[in-house]
């Protein structure tokens, strides 16, 4: 076979463990700001500043946490299987890599900032701040290489060309509730793939063939070793 056998999805549900915040329940991110004010394009153009001021925030915070259990799973799943796996995540820091494994950020990262005149990209580890001149075309206008609310997802000719070849997908820690990557699970049982629900509640109704519901630090390490025993 050509391609990733497996394919994961990851949500922030695999980060909160670490202390970094979700995005979607009652108590999470955009449950206490207006993701209009804080993760547009247009909110960037209105006070720059303020959203800078917010992504440096959740920077420092993403630098100080550590990976769990569930990332030092994919971690070791990776070292195993190479190229057969494709990892896909949509959180935006970067414990994957922390815990061992290459993770496609369809969201982006806070660890890369870009020019939103130029749209140079390069790795970055401290706060951007509006005085900050891209080093490219001079211009000052740097930004966190993060997906916007109205801007096109990372990697998604790879991650559907995976998702049609492969024979395991898994969804683990997200809420199945921001396309395109609520519809993953539906391209990979079109493709006939034994799919994993993997989360701290069953995604009833999204066709998953297993749902192993609890916390990300105990269920991913159980199924990593189910993964490796079978390959």
């Amino acid at each position: 076979m050509s391609g990733p056998e497996i394919v994961i999805l990851t949500g922030a549900g695999v980060s909160a463990e670490s202390g970094l915040g979700t995005f979607r329940d009652t108590d999470g991110i955009w449950a206490k700001f207006d993701p209009r004010d804080l993760a547009t394009p247009e909110a960037f153009q209105r006070d720059p500043d303020r959203v800078l001021a917010f992504y440096n925030e959740r920077r420092r915070q993403a630098a100080e946490a550590e990976p769990n259990d569930a990332h030092r799973a994919l971690g070791r799943l990776h070292r195993a299987l190479g190229d057969r796996l494709l990892l896909v995540t949509q959180n935006v820091d970067d414990l994957h890599e922390c815990g061992g494994a290459r993770a496609l950020h369809m969201h982006g990262s806070l660890f890369i900032a870009s020019c939103a005149a130029c749209g140079t990209r390069r790795n970055w580890s401290g706060d951007i701040t509006t005085a900050m001149a891209c080093p490219a075309c001079n211009a000052r206008r740097l930004r966190p290489d993060v997906v916007w609310f109205g801007e096109m997802p990372q990697g998604l000719d790879v991650i559907y060309e995976a998702l049609e070849g492969c024979r395991i997908f898994a969804s683990i820690g997200t809420s199945g509730e921001v396309q395109p990557a609520a519809s993953f699970v539906l391209f990979a049982l079109a493709a006939g793939a034994d799919c994993y629900d993997i989360n701290i509640e069953a995604a009833y109704g999204r066709g998953f063939t297993h749902h192993l519901i609890g916390p990300a630090t105990e269920q991913v390490p159980r199924w990593v070793d189910q993964i490796l025993a079978e390959v």
